[in-house]
């Protein structure tokens, strides 16, 4: 079969299957079969596909037709200019996220000590050291499913130099030292809202990340009532949120005593970050 009859196949069943983006999804999927390039289908789509690589294909197109993420499927996520590993144990890494990472890196000094919980696929901790210098870096997740892909990221993404650890930790319970920077994407989806959202979503990636208890803030009130005995001084405070979560984590950060409390737009203009200052003591 010709790489371009293979593909039309592809996008059509696709498009029956109500998959949104079903030409982009049918095209990266040929590309990860055939080990090709965006530029194949325009300027060799009369390559003839093997028929090795026909069966793949359609094996692949098929399990995107019953809904599983294409970066399941491809076992792949681009994020912060990084090739992350990714599985059904962990929350595939999304734009929104990179703009927790963005604000992080803005206050991010050489030499920091930095504290990602629930790291997921580790995909916030190793871009924050992949762009900065003689940083340290903890990630703490309660899934050792999760923390293996974590692993294997942060081998396959950071060198020898950078300083990088993963622990089984439900949030701080094993987590030690104290840090400069705290930030995390933790669970904030409110728990009857999940059955709402995408098959993608509801039905495939882990609920454990998303379940954010009855109002969706449990995790917020958790982090923020126990990260000051693990900040410095000075130290930072930076949270993904839900667009509709910015006033109430803003008010549970002044309520524990930060300062400089400040919720950051994503390029939606929809409330994605929010920071806080733990002050320095003085006695």
């Amino acid at each position: 079969m010709k790489y371009r009859d293979c593909y039309d196949n592809g996008w059509k069943l696709l498009l029956e299957a109500g998959i949104e983006e079903a030409s982009l999804d049918a095209r990266l999927l040929l590309e990860q079969v055939c080990g090709t390039d965006h530029n194949t289908l325009l300027v060799h789509g009369e390559r003839e596909v093997s028929e090795q690589e026909q069966q793949a294909y359609e094996t692949a197109v098929a399990r995107r037709s019953q809904r599983i993420p294409l970066q399941q499927i491809t076992g792949r996520q681009n994020f912060m200019g990084l090739d992350f590993q990714v599985n059904e144990h962990v929350l595939i890494p999304r734009q929104d996220t990179e703009i927790l990472v963005e604000e992080v890196l803005r206050e991010l000094q050489d030499g920091m000590r930095v504290l990602d919980l629930c790291t997921g696929s580790g995909c916030i901790l190793i871009s924050l050291l992949h762009y900065s210098n003689w940083c340290q870096g903890v990630g703490a997740e309660i899934s050792p499913q999760a923390l293996e892909i974590a692993r294997r990221n942060g081998a396959a993404l950071l060198g020898q130099e950078k300083q990088c650890s993963f622990i089984e930790s439900d949030l701080f319970d094993r987590v030690e030292g104290r840090f400069d920077i705290i930030v995390s994407n933790p669970p904030y989806i409110r728990r009857e809202v999940i059955d709402t959202l995408m098959p993608e979503v509801k039905e495939h990636e882990p609920r454990l990340a998303l379940d954010g208890g009855e109002d969706g803030l449990d995790f917020y009130r958790r982090i923020i009532g126990e990260s000051p005995a693990y900040l410095n001084g000075g130290g930072r405070l930076y949270l993904e949120i839900g667009c509709d979560q910015g006033d109430a984590v803003q008010e549970l950060l002044l309520e524990k005593g930060f300062r400089e409390v400040n919720v950051v737009q994503d390029y939606a203009g929809l409330d994605r970050v929010v920071s806080g200052c733990w002050p320095i003591r003085t006695a």
